[in-house]
């Protein structure tokens, strides 16, 4: 009931986004989406892509007419192909962990009209075949109450109580917010690779079964 808004996602770009989010603390209703003229490249979304370009060249770099000499030389190109189709999946399945200072200086905060409060963070990343948007709340530490300041790592999701510095200021996270949307095509996209991988895999099995037979035969 904290957040509540519409994201369009158009392959690896957020063309729109419109946000809106009751504060806890007096129920004011902030609203806030992106710019007209801007969009947000999500790099999840373009480093799979790249590696899935990346297999697909490993496929199709060579002559049509070409034929492999050796079992070998189809595990080394199928180790190669399933080792950036296994990439492309772990991109996915594995959002980036980013401190708050990390958050705090990204770009996505330019994004915004109006411009977001300073005591607003706000993330957009892939976890699966879901597209998550992450808000936190911030709150001010006093010089007196800095005295038991830890900064927090890198993480996914940071919680309630974690601490960090910027701009010569030092906050505390005091509301976390989280939502999520299944996005299909990403759901497709994950089936695929399974998929894929698993062909790779039976085809290796092969050419591993027929290459211990033609080693092993009798003269």
């Amino acid at each position: 009931d904290q957040v509540k808004g519409v994201l369009t996602l158009q392959g690896d770009a957020l063309c729109q986004a419109d946000v809106n989010l009751k504060m806890p603390r007096n129920n004011q209703l902030l609203h806030f989406a992106f710019r007209e003229d801007k969009q947000w490249k999500l790099q999840q979304i373009q480093d799979a892509r790249n590696h899935v370009n990346q297999a697909i060249y490993l496929l199709m770099n060579r002559d049509v007419n070409y034929q492999f000499k050796t079992g070998s030389e189809v595990l080394k190109l199928m180790d190669a192909v399933m080792l950036q189709l296994s990439r492309a999946r772990n991109r996915l399945t594995t959002p980036a962990t980013l401190t708050l200072p990390e958050i705090a200086s990204s770009g996505l905060t330019k994004m915004f009209t109006p411009a977001l409060p300073p005591d607003i963070l706000v993330n957009f990343y892939i976890n699966l075949n879901k597209l998550c948007l992450t808000v936190y709340q911030l709150h001010v530490l006093q010089p007196s109450t800095t005295k038991n300041f830890k900064p927090a790592g890198g993480s996914i999701l940071h919680n309630p109580g974690a601490m960090f510095e910027f701009g010569n200021q030092r906050y505390e996270v005091s509301h976390v917010h989280k939502v999520e949307c299944v996005i299909p095509w990403l759901n497709d996209a994950l089936v695929f690779f399974t998929v894929s991988l698993q062909l790779c895999q039976q085809l290796k099995d092969k050419i591993s079964v027929f290459s211990s037979y033609w080693n092993y035969r009798p003269y």
